[in-house]
């Protein structure tokens, strides 16, 4: 997904982070649900990002889809991506997938912090590896013959002590795939688990190692700053002139004296 669908996609995974102070994992199954009736009904999916159509007569077609039927929440994040721009018809239903996922991943990371993130992943990986060793497990989620419900409660056996967000996540790849086998949907679904994770990682770079000192003033401003424990890794980097360039998630503090040279002759040259 590139282009407007990008944009559209991170304007709506933005949104859905002012909505997880309350919310729980039945925000994801509205979404999740929501997505099934998009895949099922392709002019359904034409008319909601045709770019003819306005944003009011879209959000109200997904108001007569939804209202009463999911939360308030839910309807909102389904309209949001409906009134966006897409480059093509699929990509609104790959994108509320996304967002469904991050949802329950959200909440599993709220509920638990950086711990409940690492469940949420080691249950994920549990799957994917027992499947992947059994050509018997994978023929079975994948016969066509047995019902979503005898498919779904063989997955859920396979990780007997899987949280509420990973048995979600299993259901859905394993009930709804799109397209792959459910295990390269998990393996997607733990990307984003990952890319989560990065939010709790601290990569610093120094041009030599810090005292005990200066590493515990590090951790506790970075902690105060992002309102979180965060895990530090330390990097030496002999070609930073000066400073410290810290990286978290996507957001980058750049305190070097290179960057700060670097700026202030952007600054003359404009």
């Amino acid at each position: 997904m590139a282009g407007v669908s990008s944009e559209s996609l991170a304007a709506a995974l933005a949104s859905l982070e002012t909505k997880l102070a309350h919310a729980s994992l039945e925000l994801s199954t509205e979404l999740f649900g929501a997505l099934r009736v998009i895949d099922g009904d392709a002019g359904l999916r034409r008319a909601l990002t045709d770019p003819a159509r306005g944003a009011s007569d879209k959000a109200g077609l997904v108001a007569q889809l939804l209202r009463g039927k999911v939360s308030a929440d839910a309807e909102a994040t389904v309209a949001g991506l409906a009134t966006s721009r897409w480059s093509s018809a699929r990509d609104i239903g790959d994108a509320l997938e996304i967002v469904a996922a991050n949802a329950a991943i959200m909440v599993a990371e709220r509920q638990g912090g950086s711990a409940g993130l690492e469940r949420l992943e080691e249950d994920l990986f549990a799957f994917i590896r027992v499947v992947g060793s059994s050509h018997d497990l994978q023929r079975a989620l994948d016969d066509a013959q047995a019902t979503t419900e005898a498919k779904c409660a063989l997955a859920l056996k396979l990780v007997p002590t899987a949280s509420e967000a990973s048995a979600l996540l299993i259901r859905q790849a394993v009930a709804s795939p799109r397209g792959l086998k459910p295990v390269a949907l998990l393996e997607r679904f733990v990307e984003l688990v990952a890319k989560r994770q990065d939010r709790w990682i601290a990569q610093v770079s120094v041009t030599r190692d810090l005292t005990a000192e200066q590493f515990a003033r590090l951790q506790a401003g970075l902690n105060n700053l992002y309102g979180r424990d965060l895990k530090i890794n330390v990097n030496i980097d002999p070609e930073l002139v000066g400073g410290i360039r810290v990286k978290v998630g996507d957001e980058v503090v750049d305190a070097s004296i290179a960057t700060r040279v670097s700026d202030l002759r952007r600054r003359l040259a404009g």
